[in-house]
């Protein structure tokens, strides 16, 4: 009696190197990136589940380049692994046509959670209006990015679609073709981003359509505001840019708060977006961290700057509107000012002519948002902040 046994075909993941990084990357349509060392036991946990949902993909997907599961070894290729500025292990990161995406997989390390994941990601992320009544019931609480166009099988549309497959996370992308689109394409294929709400008027993109970078900008702007929320699923990300946070705690229906904190961030704070977060925040479900400052829901609005090592709290909400104010509050910061009077008492350049210095002794909350970090429970971290 003979016994078959049947054994699944693996595929090997792709170890890359300096040598070929870049030609597997570029010509992956979606590649996921294990960052890993072999003396992390996060990473040795991982590899046998990453291995198996690579499996589990590659049957979907069979065409060489339509899934690409990699990895790097990061003690052997510490160039890749700076150039991608990791900072704890295993980081999985998303990869297109050759460009990171900026979010990376933080989500459940199972071989379901990682093949959904990419399933996702190979979905079409673009929703086609077959009638144009249907702009109408948009869900006018995102930020809409519709393009109209002549054909689907067009330049314009290819370089669209790229963008769409990026920023996807950002913003709800649309679009319309043939005759459904005739109406909008009075001058030719367009592009329009329909802001939140409905009393911000529509803005129409007026750049070269085939070029990618000047339409990727351009889509970017709108859908990545310059004030974000800072919400319990991406304080992990956010922590880990690792920039200090400008923080205005509001009720969630108070939007004339969050509209002139916005106004007063990009009058005064547009040249400071390199070196801090801009981000509101819901005040009934970020109740601790403004206990930690000793305030609460009720005395909302708040702006408080989190540095990781301690948090500050700006004056009155209403001096946002004094001009330079908080943009002062912010320089404060990066001087070492706010940390230094929180110890010290008032710097000696703000104590008036005959008054003696003193130090004043105080104990500065410490960071709240810390807490979002990512994990030592489920990761290698490599570094700590040095913030202020």
């Amino acid at each position: 009696m003979v016994t078959w046994v049947f054994t699944p075909v693996t595929t090997e993941i792709t170890s890359l190197d300096t040598e070929n990084i870049d030609e597997i990357l570029n010509n992956a349509d979606v590649a996921l990136v294990n960052f890993y060392a072999d003396w992390c036991r996060f990473s040795q946990m991982l590899h046998p589940i990453f291995e198996e949902a690579s499996d589990v993909i590659k049957e979907e997907f069979p065409n060489e380049n339509q899934v690409v599961f990699a990895r790097v070894d990061c003690d052997q290729h510490s160039d890749i692994a700076q150039r991608y500025r990791i900072s704890k292990y295993p980081t999985l990161k998303l990869f297109r046509n050759g460009m990171m995406m900026k979010r990376e997989y933080r989500g459940q390390r199972s071989v379901k959670a990682l093949a959904d994941y990419i399933r996702q990601q190979k979905s079409n992320p673009i929703q086609e209006i077959r009638d144009l009544a249907e702009i109408t019931t948009l869900d006018r609480s995102k930020r809409n990015i519709i393009g109209y166009f002549e054909q689907k099988d067009s330049d314009n549309y290819r370089v669209f679609e790229r963008v769409a497959n990026i920023l996807h996370d950002d913003c709800a992308f649309l679009s319309a073709f043939g005759d459904v689109s005739k109406p909008e394409r009075y001058s030719g294929d367009n592009i329009i981003y329909k802001p939140p709400g409905h009393s911000a008027p529509d803005m129409v993109y007026l750049g070269a359509m085939t070029n990618f970078d000047v339409t990727y900008n351009w889509i970017q702007d709108k859908c990545v505001p310059l004030v974000r929320e800072i919400t319990f699923e991406n304080g992990e990300e956010l922590t880990e840019e690792g920039l200090p946070f400008l923080i205005l705690f509001h009720m969630k229906e108070d939007t004339e708060s969050l509209e002139i904190f916005q106004n007063e961030v990009a009058r005064q704070l547009i040249s400071e977006k390199g070196t801090i977060n801009f981000l509101h925040a819901d005040c009934d479900k970020f109740r601790h961290p403004l206990l930690h400052i000793q305030k609460t829901p009720a005395d909302c609005p708040v702006i408080a700057i989190d540095s990781f090592r301690h948090m500050y709290v700006f004056g009155d909400f209403k001096d946002v509107l004094i001009p330079g104010k908080l943009k002062q509050f912010v320089f404060d910061l990066h001087s070492g000012k706010l940390h230094r009077e929180f110890h010290h008492g008032p710097d000696p350049t703000d104590i008036a002519p005959g008054e003696q210095a003193q130090d004043v002794a105080s104990s500065p909350p410490e960071s709240s948002f810390q807490k979002l970090a990512p994990s030592e429970y489920r990761y290698t971290l490599l570094r700590d902040r040095d913030e202020l």
